[in-house]
């Protein structure tokens, strides 16, 4: 009778295990999936108000043509990329990263040009998005952190004993991590050209 209820005992200790752990992969995969919303979010924000800003900088009667149409260009393409929260390769997320990147660039050399005309840069909308494009820019820095932060948790969890059993049975996957644009590691080249 007392093997039963041992047996028994065990049998229960080994479900609540499973239980727990597969739970517990469920929850940490869940807020990297939320983490990595958030960073979406934070970049359609910025897509929205590149938008504003591109409306307001064509309304500069002989201002670079090119330079918008290279930052709307940008701008389609980086909202064209959607990448799918339940699979989330290195390669999806190097291809967003990529394209959140050339649109960076392409913001870049527009507030670069903007410099060449004194009455945009004094126009009050203009500022006002410049200022709000600016703390976008740190959010979305701030989520990409956050994201990385979730994904780490749920490494930590998925590799960790027991659940790395319960993980491989339920086909629990690696989710990719943000990384730094490439030469991101190398300080850019500053020149004055006073000639």
């Amino acid at each position: 009778m007392n093997k039963k209820w041992i047996g028994w005992g065990i049998v229960i200790i080994l479900i609540l295990i499973a239980v727990f752990s597969y739970n517990g992969l469920v929850g940490v995969r869940a807020d990297a999936k939320t983490a990595w919303a958030d960073v979406e979010s934070s970049y359609q924000r910025r897509n929205d108000l590149i938008g504003n800003l591109v409306n307001t900088v064509k309304g500069a009667a002989d201002f670079e043509r090119g330079t918008l149409t290279d930052v709307i260009e940008a701008r389609s393409k980086a909202t064209s990329i959607n990448v799918d929260a339940d699979n989330l390769t290195e390669a999806q997320v190097a291809q967003f990263q990529q394209a959140q990147g050339n649109l960076s660039g392409a913001l870049s050399r527009l507030l670069v040009t903007v410099e060449r005309y004194p009455d945009l840069k004094a126009n009050q909308n203009f500022l006002a998005l410049q200022s709000q494009l600016e703390g976008t820019e740190n959010r979305i820095n701030v989520a990409r952190d956050r994201y990385n932060e979730a994904v780490n948790k749920y490494d930590k969890k998925k590799h960790s004993f027991p659940s790395v059993i319960f993980a491989s049975l339920f086909g629990f996957e690696d989710m990719a991590r943000f990384k730094a644009d490439e030469g991101a590691d190398k300080a850019p080249e500053v020149k004055f050209d006073f000639n």
